[in-house]
């Protein structure tokens, strides 16, 4: 295994406060970790994510509406 290490990125207050708990700090540096290596550029999730990203967009959605509908789908699954 690799050796970690920390580094400070900005993000909402939402995504701080969710980043709280460790276990999902985790598992977001593993994402962080695959999404920015550049040895993975072929990585097909990496594809497949980068490809909804550009459909999204131009169907003239935002990070934030993507992100508002992603809670909303949360909030349901777990009701």
């Amino acid at each position: 295994m690799e050796e970690l290490v920390k580094v400070e990125i900005e993000v909402t207050p939402r995504a701080a406060a969710a980043l709280k708990d460790p276990r999902r700090r985790k598992r977001i540096g593993e994402v962080v970790s695959r999404l920015v290596d550049p040895a993975r550029s072929d990585d097909p999730l990496v594809a497949v994510l980068r490809e909804t990203q550009q459909a999204w967009r131009a169907a003239g959605l935002t990070d934030e509406d993507v992100d508002r509908e992603l809670a909303a789908y949360n909030a349901e699954r777990r009701s």
